[in-house]
């Protein structure tokens, strides 16, 4: 459904705009219809700015980006709109999303003004009513009110109800629960998982690898604005390749297994690992020398591919900073 291929967003910084920071480096992925796709990295590596160029809040700097079988990586103001009838996004504080001095109903009256004039306003508050069933919220309970007046979590829910009167696609939900109590989050994870029943494709943004293994059919493990590592949620999780993907991964308390135990797996796998790189010796097995495989012309690290090393399991170079130098070569 959504495919980006080679995505890059570089910033100009400076006094005078004469640097460039990559902060997102030829980043590929796609998201299925009835799926959830985890973007997981640490602050500063990418993920919300790829979920921005993908609601078009932010252009992109090269790359393409599919949607449908249709380029959408530019678009006018007319193709944009019809664009978020398809895609729409639920972000990380929902109290920036509402107008404190209005009651949380113009969201909705905005929105039929802007998509639905030609429904009825009976017809439309049937509508309504459904959307806000589906979020499990009740309309006597929310309608009305002001921001203030509800949780976090209601006023995410709303967001969510909002984009379903859409009949949206695509949701790509940035860090959506990071600012909710716990009783709250796993309502709303609940939720994201019985929207992917319906077909809803959904891209999740976080921080948070327990989140991302709970929710996610597949994820992408971003550093510094590159993809180290992506597949099955569960190949990726359970036999982690990547060094980066390593260190997040041992830094979780495992609740069945010792710090020790966790500790003596992963230096058995480090060793196993030493001095490898599963990308290098896969392009070398291609025919391509470790020398081909050095800095590009415009300054982007070597390795910002990808090989696939088992089915659906994919890895970049070892090396995590473009300072450093690929274990391979050392």
């Amino acid at each position: 459904m959504l495919t980006l291929d080679n995505l890059d967003k570089v910033y100009k910084t400076g006094t005078f705009g004469t640097s460039d920071l990559h902060a997102v480096r030829q980043v590929s992925l796609d998201v299925q219809r009835g799926e959830v796709v985890s973007l997981i990295g640490e602050s500063g590596s990418g993920k919300s700015t790829i979920g921005k160029m993908v609601l078009h809040l932010l252009d992109s700097s090269g790359g393409t980006m599919t949607f449908d079988g249709r380029d959408v990586t530019k678009l006018g103001f007319r193709a944009r709109r019809e664009y978020y009838r398809k895609v729409q996004g639920v972000f990380q504080d929902p109290f920036s999303s509402f107008n404190p001095i209005y009651k949380v109903d113009r969201t909705f009256e905005t929105l039929r003004r802007s998509y639905f004039p030609q429904v009825s306003g009976s017809e439309w508050r049937s509508r309504l009513d459904d959307a806000l069933a589906a979020v499990t919220l009740e309309p006597d309970d929310i309608l009305g009110k002001f921001p203030h007046q509800l949780s976090g979590g209601q006023l995410q829910r709303l967001l969510i109800a909002r984009a379903l009167l859409l009949d949206i696609e695509l949701l790509v939900a940035d860090e959506i629960i990071s600012m909710l109590d716990a009783s709250t989050r796993i309502d709303v994870l609940n939720l994201l998982g019985e929207l992917k029943g319906r077909g809803l494709g959904i891209l999740f943004v976080t921080h948070d690898l327990s989140l991302g293994n709970y929710v996610s059919d597949r994820v992408v493990i971003l550093y510094k604005g590159r993809v180290v590592e992506r597949g099955e949620t569960s190949a990726v999780f359970d036999d982690p390749l990547h060094p980066y993907t390593r260190d997040l991964l041992a830094s979780v308390p495992h609740l069945d297994r010792t710090w020790d135990e966790v500790e003596a797996e992963e230096a058995e796998r480090t060793q196993r690992l030493a001095g490898r790189c599963l990308y290098h010796e896969a392009v070398t097995a291609q025919g391509r020398s470790l020398g081909e495989e050095a800095d590009s012309a415009d300054g982007v690290p070597d390795g910002v591919g990808l090989v696939e090393y088992a089915p659906g399991h994919f890895v970049g170079c070892f090396r995590k900073a473009a300072e450093e130098r690929c274990p391979a070569a050392t």
